[in-house]
C-alpha cells in the first residue's frame, strides 16, 4: 500500500514538473511527462485489480510511447523551442484528417482499448443521459467552429475554381478525429460510472474535454486565408490572453486537464468499486 501512494505521489509531482514547463514554455525537466506516466504504469502494474489489468497496462503503455515520441528536445539542439505542428503551403484533405489524427490517436487508441474493456453491463440511464448531453455539446461546438469558419470563407473575394470546395473538405475530415475521442471518452465514462468507478469516471470525462482544445489545434492546422477570423475559437492557445511571465496558460490548463484525467483513471481502475442498484439497459 504505500508503495503504491509513494508511486502515485511522484506521478502527480512529475505532471506537476511538466505542466509548469509547458507554462512557463520553459521545460524544467524534459523527461517529467514521460516519467509520470511511466509511474502510473508501475503503479497500475503492482496494483491487486484483476480485473481488465492488462487493458489498463496496455491503454497507459500506448500513452508512454506518444510522451516520448512528443518529449520536449533537449536545450541547445537545433530543434529545441520550434513549432512542429504548422499549416503547410498548400491544402490536402488527407492530410488534414493525418495531422489531426497524429495529435487525437493515443488518447483514441487508449479510451478505445478501456472502452471494449469495460463496455458490457455498464450501461445506465442516469449515466449514458450525460454522456449523451455532452456528446451533443462537443459536435455542437464542432459545427459552431466548421460553419463559422465557411461563412468566413464564403464572404471572401472570389479565388481559383476548386479552392473553397477544397478548404471545406480539409477543415471537415481535419475535426473528425477530436470529435471520436470526445465521444469514446464520454461512452467510456458513462460505462465506467455505471460499474461504480466514479473515480474513473471522471477521469474519462476530463479526457472528453480534451477533444475541445484538440478541435481548435486540429482546425488551425488547416490553411486558411488571412481573412478567416479566429475570434471563434473558446479553446484555442490564445484563448487565455499571455503575458511575458506566463507565455502559454492555455496549453498548460490543457496539460493539466489530460494528466490529471491519468491519474484518476489509473486510481479509479485500480479501487475498488461503488456498487452501483440502477437497472442496466441495453446499447
Amino acid at each position: 500500500m504505500r508503495s503504491r501512494l509513494i508511486l502515485l505521489t511522484a506521478a502527480a509531482s512529475s505532471a506537476a514538473l511538466h505542466i509548469a514547463g509547458v507554462l512557463t514554455a520553459n521545460p524544467i525537466w524534459r523527461y517529467a511527462e514521460v516519467l509520470s506516466i511511466g509511474l502510473l504504469l508501475a503503479y497500475a502494474i503492482i496494483s491487486r485489480s484483476q480485473i481488465s489489468r492488462w487493458v489498463l497496462w496496455v491503454a497507459l503503455a500506448v500513452l508512454l510511447v506518444d510522451a516520448v515520441r512528443t518529449m520536449p528536445a533537449a536545450r541547445g539542439s537545433d530543434s529545441y523551442g520550434e513549432m512542429v505542428l504548422v499549416p503547410g503551403p498548400s491544402i490536402d484533405t488527407p492530410s488534414a484528417f493525418e495531422s489531426g489524427l497524429s495529435l487525437c490517436w493515443p488518447l483514441v487508441t487508449a479510451a478505445c482499448v478501456l472502452l471494449v474493456a469495460w463496455r458490457r453491463g455498464g450501461w445506465h440511464l442516469h449515466t449514458v443521459a450525460p454522456a449523451v448531453v455532452g456528446a451533443a455539446l462537443i459536435i455542437g461546438y464542432a459545427v459552431f467552429r466548421v460553419v463559422g469558419i465557411w461563412r468566413d470563407v464564403a464572404a471572401d473575394p472570389p479565388r481559383a475554381t476548386g479552392t473553397d470546395e477544397a478548404e471545406t473538405m480539409a477543415l471537415s475530415t481535419a475535426v473528425l478525429p477530436p470529435l471520436v475521442l470526445g465521444i469514446t471518452a464520454l461512452a467510456l465514462a458513462a460505462a465506467l460510472a455505471g460499474h461504480g468507478r466514479r473515480l474513473a469516471s471522471i477521469g474519462a470525462a476530463l479526457l472528453a474535454l480534451m477533444a475541445l482544445p484538440l478541435l481548435d489545434t486540429c482546425i488551425g492546422m488547416v490553411p486558411m486565408p488571412l481573412s478567416v477570423s479566429s475570434h471563434h475559437a473558446l479553446f484555442a492557445w490564445h484563448a487565455i490572453t499571455p503575458t511575458l511571465s506566463i507565455p502559454q496558460p492555455m496549453p498548460a490548463l490543457t496539460a493539466a486537464v489530460e494528466l490529471t484525467a491519468y491519474l484518476l483513471l489509473v486510481a479509479g481502475l485500480t479501487d475498488r468499486p461503488v456498487r452501483t442498484h440502477a437497472p442496466a439497459v441495453e446499447v
